[in-house]
C-alpha cells in the first residue's frame, strides 16, 4: 500500500479510483482497512487539499469535530452533536467531512456477513440480533446511521459543496435499493469540500446512549428553529413544525434510527415508524426526546 499527497483538489480527485481510497482524519478508514472490510492499493491524503477552518457560516470539510465543538459561532445543535460524537482523541483527528461519510456500525456488516449492503440478498439484522438498529427505512437494510453531526446538519438545513456540485446535506443520503446499495449520493471520486450552515434562532441536539459518554446514539434528536416569511407559510402546517403568525418553523432530524439521518416533518411521523421487535423501544425513547428538543428551542 502506498500513500500519495496531491497538491490540489483536481489532483486528489484524479488519484481516486482504481484501488485508491481517500484518507482524511483516518478515524473510520484505518479500522476498516485493519479489519479487511475496505481494501486499498493507494491512500490519497486529503489534508493538504480539502479546506479546513470556520469562516462565518462556511465550514471546511477538513475541520475537526474538536474545532467545531468549541467555536461559539457554530449553532448549538452542531456543537453538541460534535461534542457527543466520540472520545476527545477521535474528535481531535476526525473531520466533519469524514464523519458524514462514516460506515455503518452494524455488526453483521462489520463481521462481513453477506448482507444487503455487501451485495447479499437479505438483511441479517432483520432476522437476528438488532437492538441497535433502525425503526425507519429498514425494508432492505436495518442498519442505523452512526453520525450525530449529520442529523444536526440536516435539521439545520445545511448545504454541501463538493468538487462537482452543491447539494443539501439531506440529499447526500439515500436509502439502499436492489439497484444501488450505496447510502450516499456521491459519485465515484467526488470530494466533500465545504459546508454552508445557516444560523438558526435556536437549536439543540439530544442523545440517548447506552453509557453517558463516547457511545453511538440509540436515538439522537436535532431541532432547529428558524424565522421564516410568514406569507410563505402553508395554511395548515404540520403539527409541531411550523409555528404561529410570528413566522417561525422548527426542523427535526434523528440519528440512530435509520440507515441514513432521518428527517421528521412532524413529531407525528413517529407513528409511521416500522420498528423490528428488538427496536420498538426506540420509538418510546424518541417521543420524550423530541418533546424536550421542541421545548428547548421554543
Amino acid at each position: 500500500m502506498q500513500l500519495v499527497r496531491p497538491d490540489s483538489v483536481e489532483a486528489a480527485a484524479a488519484a481516486l479510483g482504481n484501488g485508491s481510497v481517500a484518507l482524511g482524519g483516518g478515524t473510520d478508514l484505518v479500522p476498516l482497512l485493519r479489519d479487511g472490510i475496505v481494501s486499498a492499493e493507494t491512500l490519497v491524503e486529503l489534508r493538504d487539499v480539502v479546506p479546513r477552518g470556520i469562516e462565518g457560516t462556511r465550514i471546511g470539510a477538513g475541520t475537526t469535530l474538536a474545532e467545531l465543538e468549541v467555536d461559539p459561532e457554530i449553532p448549538e445543535a452542531l456543537r453538541k452533536a460534535c461534542a457527543l460524537a466520540a472520545s476527545p482523541q477521535l474528535r481531535s483527528m476526525g473531520t466533519i467531512g469524514g464523519n458524514l461519510l462514516q460506515a455503518t456500525r452494524c455488526w453483521y456488516w462489520r463481521l462481513k456477513f453477506p448482507c444487503f449492503l455487501h451485495g447479499g440478498d437479505r438483511c441479517h439484522a432483520r432476522e437476528g440480533a438488532h437492538r441497535e438498529h433502525a425503526i425507519f427505512g429498514n425494508e432492505c437494510c436495518a442498519s442505523a446511521h452512526p453520525s450525530d453531526p449529520a442529523a444536526a446538519l440536516v435539521a439545520l438545513g445545511a448545504t454541501l459543496r463538493t468538487d462537482r456540485r452543491e447539494l443539501p446535506v439531506e440529499a447526500l443520503y439515500r436509502l439502499p435499493t436492489e439497484d444501488d446499495r450505496d447510502v450516499t449520493s456521491l459519485d465515484a471520486g467526488e470530494l466533500l469540500l465545504e459546508l454552508e450552515v445557516p444560523r438558526p434562532e435556536a437549536s439543540v441536539y439530544l442523545k440517548a446512549m447506552d453509557r453517558t459518554r463516547f457511545s453511538f446514539a440509540l436515538v439522537g434528536v436535532a431541532a432547529a428553529r428558524f424565522k421564516t416569511d410568514a406569507r410563505a407559510k402553508p395554511a395548515h402546517p404540520p403539527s409541531g413544525i411550523a409555528s404561529d403568525a410570528s413566522g417561525e418553523e422548527v426542523r427535526l432530524a434523528l440519528a440512530g434510527v435509520a440507515p441514513i439521518p432521518w428527517r421528521l416533518e412532524s413529531p407525528d411521523d413517529l407513528d409511521r415508524a416500522t420498528p423490528l421487535p428488538g427496536t420498538a423501544y426506540k420509538v418510546d425513547l424518541a417521543r420524550p426526546l423530541i418533546r424536550r428538543a421542541l421545548e428547548a428551542v421554543a
